[in-house]
């Protein structure tokens, strides 16, 4: 069995059932470059949940993480939605359960709770408006300056956009590891090295590696930001499967993954969750449609409201 797998061309298998499944795959950028190169689209959460929403195919195959894959589920209850693992959850979605977070939420009756998209369906259920990176700021200058705030469940997001819009929000306290793994005095050696270089971050980041970033922003903002800025060389503090696309963007500009602490494994930050996917789940997943992402009708009928209200506001904003 090992060895008929392994002769599989995934490449030209994962195409063919792509026609005769009428599949779309999505992929985030923190996946491996194989499954990249070979999505339909490639984003962030926000983008993902944009494509998701509009999609004609009949099976959606999300390389990603299980909370995007089950937004893509909560858009499209008719759809079959499958994900390459089911086991690639999210460290952020993980700091954040359910139960606790209700009772928090119940101890604040008089809060809008603005939950990240990175958490689980049954948070979603619990929250008024969801948010990604991309459009948080937006949604929350949304809601009326005499309403209080929850931002769930990334603490140093929370504190970013807190400064960013004046707001006085009331955070939950959770985090991504890959964000929090980034080394500030290992950074600034490298800065030291390439005094010329950019440094751009991503807002999950903690906060001594946002003071000294140059650009602060999501995924696809930073890649935007390298294609756009006319420096030659960055600094980049995310996940380091954003590398193949910003590469491939601008090859002829220089970029280097910020390094993580010391003892992590890798010179630069990875998320193992996305790393689950790969090429042979991925086939494996088309051909046999799972597994399947199953999601409660009433959870899902809750968590879609905050859902919808997002992308409209990200509509009205023009996001």
């Amino acid at each position: 069995m090992t060895e008929t797998i392994a002769a599989i061309d995934y490449t030209a298998e994962i195409k063919r059932l792509k026609k005769e499944k009428n599949a779309i795959i999505l992929a985030h950028y923190y996946v491996v470059p194989e499954i990249q190169d070979i999505a339909d689209f490639i984003g962030d959460s926000l983008g993902l949940s944009q494509q998701a929403e509009k999609t004609n195919a009949e099976m959606i195959v999300f390389c990603g993480v299980r909370f995007m894959a089950e937004t893509a589920k909560i858009l499209n209850p008719e759809k079959k939605v499958v994900l390459p693992d089911l086991d690639a959850g999210c460290s952020l979605e993980m700091s954040c359960p359910s139960e606790p977070f209700s009772k928090f939420k119940a101890e604040h009756p008089e809060h809008i709770v603005i939950s990240y998209i990175n958490c689980s369906s049954e948070i979603k259920a619990l929250s008024d408006i969801i948010c990604t990176s991309s459009n948080a700021e937006a949604i929350i200058r949304s809601v009326p300056e005499d309403k209080p705030i929850i931002f769930a469940p990334d603490k140093n997001l929370g504190r970013f956009l807190a400064r960013k819009t004046g707001r006085d929000l009331l955070l939950w306290d959770g985090a991504c590891m890959v964000h929090e793994a980034f080394s500030i005095d290992k950074l600034l050696r490298l800065h030291r090295e390439h005094p010329n270089a950019k440094i751009i971050a991503h807002p999950e980041s903690e906060e001594p590696v946002l003071k000294v970033a140059n650009y602060i922003g999501s995924t696809t903002g930073m890649i935007n930001f390298v294609k756009n800025d006319p420096h030659n060389e960055f600094i980049v503090a995310t996940e380091a499967g954003i590398m193949h696309q910003m590469k491939k963007e601008v090859p002829h500009k220089k970029i280097i993954p910020a390094p993580a602490s010391e003892d992590n494994t890798c010179a630069c930050s990875e998320c193992h969750f996305m790393k689950m996917n790969t090429m042979q789940k991925l086939y494996l997943c088309m051909k046999n449609e799972k597994p399947e992402i199953i999601i409660d009708e009433e959870v899902r009928l809750q968590a879609l409201k905050p859902i919808k209200r997002m992308l409209e506001i990200s509509k009205q904003a023009g996001l």
